[in-house]
């Protein structure tokens, strides 16, 4: 009954009083003191306890969800604050399309990701020095392939030919095939480890005559879908190149956006892993999954919702977001926008 509703004050007032009474039955000194509104989930924010351990508010998870009458929440922590995050029953989806219209400029080489937190835009300059190369993690179900196709939607209207190529590689023939006729290829779409090799050799050559001639432009972006499948069929000279590309990429203006269901993979080396300075990480099937693909400590993917419901991870800051996609009926306008120039329509 309530997933046909719009949530109200009363609402979020009624959650609030429910956490605020699972903490008094608990004998923790913390009660709501705010928080924040997002298409998908609602932040309450909570005083962190003076007198207990972080690990026992982090224990009542189950106790809040039965309370709140949800599956599950996620319980996090910034600075003095400790965060409630439960799921929204009327989640609303973010479409890249529109959310493409409502922004009046997207600089250069910037990709669009979606909603943060906060409600605003979030978006990821390729070449800034924190980014350079992005990892992109989550069990099936998270949106992993569906993030990925948004950062390449959205570099691609942006972005012409001139000032931005691709390399796609995608050896389950399942996400990237939308991309195939895409004007910025360098070459058709990879589905084999083979020429996947080649390529990627092709990649390191013009990496060394860049470095040599002192340019980085075009940029390039060398996108992989399941990049453990990659790294299984390839082996180690496929491993090798791409940790080449990854150490020495960023100034060349080449770029790594690699797609992984199991980063904690053995296949995936810690050179290899050791160079990705932003992750994107969906669902995830544990703890230990989600420390290995962010990278650190108590990120809680294995407490995200699915269906787009991410966290960027970026020089140990983590930022909770809806990624926007673009569903099968705005793939005309996005084509319109990159094949003729025509800018994507308010209508």
């Amino acid at each position: 009954m309530a997933a046909n509703r719009t949530m109200t004050r009363y609402d979020l007032e009624h959650q609030a009083h429910q956490i605020d009474a699972v903490l008094a039955n608990h004998r923790v000194n913390s009660h709501v003191t705010g928080g924040q509104v997002s298409k998908r989930w609602v932040r309450y924010n909570i005083t962190a306890p003076h007198n207990a351990r972080l690990s026992v508010v982090r224990n009542l998870s189950e106790e809040f969800a039965l309370a709140l009458s949800t599956k599950d929440v996620r319980i996090t922590r910034d600075g003095g604050m400790l965060n409630v995050e439960v799921p929204r029953f009327d989640a609303e989806p973010v479409l890249l399309a529109q959310m493409m219209r409502d922004m009046r400029y997207v600089p250069p080489l910037t990709a669009v990701l979606g909603i943060a937190e906060d409600g605003r835009p979030l978006l990821l300059h390729l070449p800034s020095p924190d980014v350079a190369h992005v990892l992109v993690a989550g069990m099936t179900g998270s949106g992993k392939t569906e993030v990925m196709r948004t950062i390449l939607w959205s570099l691609c209207v942006t972005n012409r030919q001139s000032q931005m190529q691709l390399v796609l590689i995608d050896p389950k023939r399942r996400g990237f095939g939308i991309f195939s006729d895409l004007p910025h290829l360098m070459a058709p779409l990879i589905t084999d480890s083979e020429h996947a090799i080649t390529v990627l050799e092709r990649v390191v050559s013009e990496m060394e005559r860049r470095d040599r001639e002192n340019i980085s432009t075009p940029h390039i972006v060398v996108a992989i879908d399941e990049g453990t499948d990659l790294l299984m069929t390839g082996g180690s000279k496929c491993e090798a190149l791409l940790t080449r590309i990854a150490q020495r990429g960023r100034e060349a203006g080449i770029h790594l956006l690699m797609g992984a269901q199991n980063p904690a993979s053995k296949l995936f080396g810690s050179m290899l892993k050791a160079n990705f300075p932003v992750r994107l990480i969906g669902r995830v099937s544990s703890a230990n999954d989600a420390r290995v693909a962010a990278g650190i400590a108590a990120s809680n993917a294995e407490k995200l919702l699915g269906r787009g419901d991410f966290i960027a991870v970026s020089a140990g800051n983590i930022t909770r977001f809806q990624a926007a996609h673009a569903p099968m009926e705005d793939w005309h306008h996005l084509n319109n926008a990159i094949y003729h120039n025509i800018p994507l329509s308010k209508s």
